[in-house]
């Protein structure tokens, strides 16, 4: 059945549950709906939202008449496969947001790199330009805890989320770049790009589309296509808003490039002024996203960058350019996939060392060539602690000569594990915070006291 004030059909079942599905849960819940949720591996944190919300946990996976998956679970998982050949339609957080709010107005942003700073730059410009505009999605928080009183909504699409839309149309669409991630879930470069350009399968000639000059041949899309450039911060009509040069540190031009644009496309569609010189001052003032290239402690001349979402090649690659030699890389996690080889040549000449933790991480740090040093994996316990230890005695001890120590360690001690986070925490942000912790206690223990 079709309920009018559900544009879902019934029964519905919520499969997955962590941030995204947990979303899902309250959103219902707000609503007074009903639907039952699986969940193979649930938190203490899933069941006790689930149990407080009244939501049961499902039996026998048949009957329902929709799934909404998080964006955890692969798109064929064989629960999935069947529940489809049984009639089911199947989605995620992003499809039900659009169906709830058809009329809202959206951007949506993805890509290899970049496409969450993209997402926070964009939703600021909106604020400061007088929109009540909220951002979610794959960044914090879910989309659908955001989404309720908003004049518009910025959203950040991984191309796990966009494997799972259907009718999902946003007004306003960004793609940042597109590298190779993902394989361990995609398997393909030609099947990871697909599902990112699924984010302009719905527009139509109403909607405008935003990519670098170098995707346009590449991206089929019957929405108006506009490029951006990292060396031009204007408008549409060619204004420019900004000197890349004054940009504040961490704040990638690529990026504001893309978020220019995008604002002045979602305003001017609602027929509201774009005002360059608010732009402009918001820009200047913007702040780098938390756990995304974040010195997050400093030790005399040593920095301890947190840049816990480096994950893709793209993204790695970028955090080895800008952060200050000698480097001490912390790398691992779970490996995905990602293409190592344009990492070598760079580090080569900017890593002291590598520091190798968590479920793959020797076999990453073997594979980078480098001089590495492995913490040993345990299931369960943090390596933060004794990683960031090992990190700053590579720094400490970069001496001219054996026997003669430098009185002033300089440096990075950065965190860009290449691989994911699941081995050993909930998510990337779980991680980063594991590592910010860690290093700002050895600082306060360098110091002699609290910092």
């Amino acid at each position: 059945m079709q309920d009018r004030t559900f544009p879902l059909s019934t029964p519905v079942l919520v499969y997955g549950l962590g941030r995204s599905g947990r979303g899902v849960l309250r959103f219902l819940a707000g609503r007074g709906l009903s639907a039952e949720w699986a969940d193979a591996r649930p938190s203490d944190e899933d069941l006790a939202l689930a149990q407080q919300l009244g939501f049961a946990r499902a039996g026998m996976l048949t009957g329902y008449r929709t799934v909404i998956a998080a964006p955890g679970v692969p798109i064929d998982h064989p629960d999935l496969l069947a529940l489809h050949a049984q009639g089911a339609e199947i989605m995620g957080e992003v499809e039900l947001a659009w169906r709830a709010y058809p009329h809202l107005p959206m951007v949506g942003i993805t890509g290899t790199a970049g496409k969450g700073g993209t997402t926070v730059l964009v939703a600021e410009l909106l604020r400061a330009s007088g929109l009540q505009a909220r951002e979610g999605g794959n960044i914090d928080p879910p989309l659908l805890d955001v989404i309720e009183g908003a004049q518009a909504v910025v959203i950040e699409l991984s191309s796990f989320q966009l494997e799972r839309i259907i009718h999902f149309r946003p007004q306003v669409a960004v793609i940042t770049n597109l590298g190779v991630d993902h394989l361990d879930r995609h398997r393909t470069p030609a099947a990871y790009h697909a599902a990112k350009l699924n984010i302009t399968r719905n527009q139509t000639e109403s909607d405008v589309l935003l990519l670098p000059e170098a995707l346009t041949a590449k991206v089929p899309t019957r929405a108006q296509r506009r490029t951006f450039s990292p060396q031009f911060l204007c408008l549409s009509t060619g204004e420019q808003v900004l000197s890349p040069a004054d940009l504040p540190a961490g704040i990638h031009p690529a990026n504001a490039a893309a978020a220019l644009l995008a604002t002045e496309a979602l305003l001017t569609s609602l027929g509201q002024q774009v005002d360059a010189a608010v732009l402009a001052h918001t820009l200047r003032a913007a702040q780098p996203v938390r756990g995304r290239f974040e010195t997050v402690a400093r030790y005399k001349d040593v920095h301890f960058i947190n840049d816990s979402i480096a994950t893709r090649t793209v993204a790695v690659e970028a955090a080895l350019e800008h952060a200050a030699g000698p480097i001490a890389w912390l790398v691992g996690g779970r490996d995905k996939g990602a293409d190592l080889a344009p990492l070598r040549a760079l580090a080569q000449h900017k890593v002291r060392r590598v520091i190798a933790f968590g479920e793959d991480g020797p076999t990453l740090a073997q594979a980078l060539g480098l001089p590495y040093q492995v913490i040993a994996y345990q299931p369960k316990a943090d390596p933060m602690p004794q990683a960031i230890r090992a990190a700053w005695q590579v720094l400490s001890n970069d001496q001219p000569s054996p026997d003669q120590p430098s009185a002033d360690p300089t440096g990075t001690v950065l965190l860009a594990p290449i691989g994911t986070s699941f081995d050993l925490y909930r998510d990337y942000a779980q991680r980063g915070e594991a590592f910010s912790q860690a290093a700002r206690l050895l600082c306060a223990e360098l110091e002699g006291g609290p910092q």
